[in-house]
């Protein structure tokens, strides 16, 4: 079956907007099972696509990159030095290459992050926070106290990570819970998120969130059920609403004085129906919007009308602002070589 062609409308500041920043957008869609990369070139959008199954969560510094998908997680290094060489010459400043991958198995990785040098992984399936090691599918590094055993039964669907001075910080779950997909009759009412490593509850009561972030000294996350991107106090618990968007909120990323929020369509009702962004819109929409979170106003948007209803993760690229990633076509990695000349004997 031939999926439909990506398609997508824009806001005309959303090219002059990742300009002026200086930025390209990395988007995960588990869906569509795509990375997309998405810049701009003289005021004018322009768009890279790179299959995976299953894309999830994205970690994504200036020199590397980590991709999470059904089975393993591929990690990419950036190449610079060759980026003006490929094809079609001078337009690339960055070259994400693919170096290694570690097959996990199914674990349904959600968000990633980096700490210091060491890639965290949201392992919802075992309902913990692991790392990887060459013998051994993954590593349990931490789970939520209320977890009594490390099973493979998604019992309280832990999915959002953030990393605070380089050490995880806080956590997103959908529900308390303590028995395999415990989460699933509670999930539009008993999200929480938690400060790792206590394992204590900061605030309750959300739909289904995701994406918890520290940006400018605050905790963000998406109340993704609601469609809202929201301010909590993790003294208090308290909440605030900064925006609210036209979809299931999830992904989010910040620069300067804006965010980049992520929403999606509700494509499966199994899971994802019931949620109160069903009352408050006709009709949802897929894409990127752009808020400014000094007013909270949307400011500019990226919307998919085919080819893609749902999206997972977005990341921001800052200092190159024309990557290009290869992929696993033959045509490509089989003719690009990056090594140390340093070991070569004289």
């Amino acid at each position: 079956m031939t999926s439909p062609p990506f398609r997508y409308v824009h806001s005309s500041n959303f090219p002059e907007l990742l300009e002026t920043l200086g930025i390209s957008l990395f988007i995960s869609t588990y869906q569509a099972g795509k990375l997309m990369v998405v810049r701009s070139q003289q005021k004018r959008l322009v768009t890279l696509l790179r299959n995976f199954e299953q894309m999830m969560g994205l970690a994504l510094q200036p020199h590397r990159l980590a991709i999470g998908t059904r089975h393993q997680i591929y990690f990419f290094r950036n190449a610079p030095e060759i980026a003006p060489h490929v094809e079609p010459g001078t337009e690339y400043d960055a070259c994400f290459l693919p170096r290694s991958s570690h097959i996990t198995g199914n674990i349904r990785v959600h968000e990633l992050a980096w700490a210091n040098d060491e890639l965290w992984i949201v392992n919802t399936r075992f309902s913990c926070l692991c790392t990887l090691s060459p013998d051994s599918s993954f590593v349990p590094r931490w789970k939520p106290p209320f977890i009594s055993t490390l099973n493979a039964e998604d019992r309280c669907h832990l999915n959002g990570l953030a990393v605070v001075n380089d050490r995880p910080k806080y956590v997103t779950a959908f529900s308390e819970t303590d028995t395999p997909r415990g989460w699933y009759d509670t999930k539009a009412t008993h999200g929480c998120i938690m400060e790792v490593p206590s394992g204590t509850v900061v605030a309750r009561g959300f739909s289904m969130p995701h994406s918890p972030r520290v940006y400018n000294d605050r905790l963000w996350l998406l109340d993704s059920g609601n469609g809202t991107l929201e301010i909590v106090q993790p003294e208090t618990g308290d909440r605030t609403v900064v925006a609210q968007l036209p979809g299931f909120t999830r992904g989010l990323a910040f620069y300067g004085r804006y965010a980049f929020v992520g929403v999606s369509q509700i494509r499966e009702k199994r899971i994802f129906g019931g949620l109160p962004i069903e009352e408050k819109f006709d009709r949802l929409q897929c894409g990127v919007w752009a808020i400014d979170i000094q007013t909270g106003d949307r400011v500019s948007f990226l919307q998919f009308q085919s080819g893609c209803t749902e999206l997972f993760d977005i990341q921001v690229l800052s200092q190159f602002d024309r990557p290009q990633i290869i992929g696993f076509q033959k045509d490509k990695i089989n003719n690009i070589f990056v090594f140390d000349p340093e070991f070569i004997d004289s």
